[in-house]
């Protein structure tokens, strides 16, 4: 439960952050699949979600070296949280076509939101954002 909570703390957080083009988190009300969601996750749409960094491949790459707390891994479902840039990791021997079209594109970033405290999930994320 408290990974969905503090997913969806996040993520609303990252959808109004002037330095995040979009954000793909089924919890969110502005989501396509938010109300399907609802129905099927009654407790909470999971703790993993992805979203878009404005500058592409390089802020990407700048966002995961910046942070502090969250661990850079390529698993997921931790009590950690964990930030990944597909594009530069598990994507990057794949073409910029290939990588768009499996969802791997410059500017995607891959969060699996732990059970930290919320707040200070939040003050990473910021403070890497701010060396972006």
């Amino acid at each position: 439960a408290r990974h969905c909570e503090n997913a969806l703390a996040v993520a609303t957080w990252l959808e109004a952050h002037p330095k995040v083009a979009w954000v793909q988190y089924a919890g969110l009300a502005s989501n396509p699949f938010h109300a399907l969601a609802k129905q099927l996750c009654p407790k909470g749409a999971g703790a993993v979600f992805t979203f878009g960094v404005k500058g592409g491949y390089d802020a990407g790459v700048k966002l995961v070296s910046a942070v502090k707390l969250h661990s850079h891994l390529a698993n997921i479902g931790d009590t950690r949280s964990l930030i990944i840039h597909p594009a530069s990791t598990t994507h990057r021997q794949l073409t910029d076509v290939q990588r768009t079209a499996a969802g791997a594109g410059p500017d995607v970033v891959r969060l699996s939101i732990g059970i930290e405290d919320k707040d200070d999930i939040i003050a990473d994320l910021e403070q890497a954002l701010a060396q972006v």
